[in-house]
């Protein structure tokens, strides 16, 4: 191992490490502007970086310098934290330094610059690529990206193979982990923030559903898709033993009672999402 990294391990293993309440009382702090609170909470997490660095060790780019990107995403993450959301530091942060890691492994691997035309189309591709994986739920291939962006399979096969030495949306890449289109090119479309405040919302509900009967917060959980997909009021009533029309009427009663609540669980909800 080079000496200046087997170094800095040995410096950064003396640090302690943070518990959470230790985590949001330090967020608070840097809220307020202090920067030792800051100093604090990004060096009691530097062992993270290291930890997620190594899914992204290449010949292209030396460990350290991966290391340096990951912990500009972890001062970024430092400065963004919200101790009001209650959520693991190491949750947070990882998101922004594997975007941070991979947006310089995406520069550093760009051999050749594009025509202004062809790097607008690789833009393109890379927002298709994040949006229909969401959409279609799985990986989506060449041949769908070109069908969304409007342009031919070929056009998209031939600027992927320019800019990322032959590798395809498809294909997995790397040693100890796979590491695929999606890790080479920064996603925009995902946001830490909105993930987090979806989560306290579908806690917050949990909370108020558990004031129902039983039977009634089964019923809301079917039908809202807390379970999954939506379930029609037939399927339901196959999994209870109950005609559709009686879960409906269940369905109704319960909604009145949580209508009783509404005021109390947007004044959670907004505090969950300050």
């Amino acid at each position: 191992m080079d000496k200046n990294l087997q170094n800095y391990y040995d410096q950064i293993k003396k640090i302690p490490l943070l518990n959470f309440e230790e985590e949001l009382a330090l967020s608070e702090r840097i809220q307020q502007g202090d920067a030792t609170a800051r100093k604090s909470l990004i060096e009691a997490n530097l062992r993270l970086v290291i930890k997620i660095a190594h899914s992204y060790m290449t010949a292209d780019m030396p460990f350290m310098d991966i290391i340096q990107e990951g912990n500009l995403g972890l001062m970024h993450a430092a400065e963004k934290y919200d101790y009001r959301k209650r959520v693991r530091f190491s949750t947070y942060a990882s998101w922004w330094i594997r975007q941070y890691i991979v947006r310089s492994l995406s520069t550093k691997r760009r051999d050749i610059r594009l025509p202004l035309r062809k790097e607008q189309t690789l833009r393109m591709i890379q927002r298709s690529y994040h949006t229909l994986s969401q959409t279609l739920m799985h990986k989506p291939s060449n041949k769908e990206i070109a069908a969304d962006i409007g342009v031919s399979e070929k056009e998209v096969n031939f600027i992927l193979q320019i800019t990322n030495g032959f590798i395809s949306l498809d294909m997995d890449t790397g040693k100890d982990e796979s590491i695929s289109m999606a890790d080479l090119h920064e996603d925009y479309t995902y946001s830490p923030e909105r993930d987090f405040f979806k989560k306290s919302s579908h806690a917050v509900a949990i909370h108020f559903l558990d004031r129902l009967k039983d039977r009634e917060k089964r019923i809301l959980m079917y039908r809202y898709q807390f379970n999954g997909n939506e379930h029609t009021l037939k399927k339901i009533g196959d999994k209870m033993g109950l005609s559709a029309e009686t879960v409906r009427q269940i369905e109704i009663k319960a909604l009145k009672k949580m209508q009783g609540s509404a005021d109390e669980f947007r004044k959670c909800l907004y505090v969950e999402a300050m």
